[in-house]
């Protein structure tokens, strides 16, 4: 099993890679439309967006967390 390396997700089954692509390190969460991945601007708007959603935190504090999470992720590891 593979992890992306955009937002730490769990890839197991092959809808679940991007473009149903096995051999991409990225989920199908963190794909554009034509299956590259999105920068990290577009990853943290996504992912504090989902924190909003599911944890109803304040747009500023998950906008936080999503950097803090997004922090330890390959994909944006400086």
């Amino acid at each position: 099993m593979k992890t992306c390396i955009a937002c730490g997700m769990p890839m197991k089954t092959k809808e679940e890679f991007a473009m149903g692509d096995e051999t991409k390190d990225y989920c199908i969460h963190c794909a554009k439309p034509d299956g590259t991945m999105q920068s990290y601007e577009e990853k943290l708007e996504s992912m504090a967006g989902f924190i909003i959603k599911t944890q109803g935190l304040d747009k500023d504090v998950a906008k936080n967390v999503a950097k803090e999470m997004l922090s330890k992720l390959p994909a944006w590891k400086n």
